[in-house]
């Protein structure tokens, strides 16, 4: 039972930091902007090079032909 005599106030402290930490991110403007990261990552600009991803076939040499599948 004693130990609630320390729980008690250690909550309170760490409820009255946790509020201070949402006045300080609101003030700072962290919650500002909540649509634009959602909509930025999904809007992928960049087209990836085919030769640096692993799987890919590398491009044949200039002189060499490449086998046709109909033959």
């Amino acid at each position: 039972m004693e130990v609630i005599y320390g729980l008690i106030p250690g909550m309170l402290i760490l409820g009255l930091v946790a509020v201070a930490v949402l006045f300080w991110a609101a003030r700072t403007g962290q919650f500002d902007d909540l649509e634009g990261d959602a909509r930025r990552i999904l809007m992928d600009e960049d087209v990836p090079d085919p030769r640096c991803i692993p799987d890919a076939d590398p491009d044949p040499p200039p002189s060499e032909e490449r086998p046709r599948s109909g033959q």
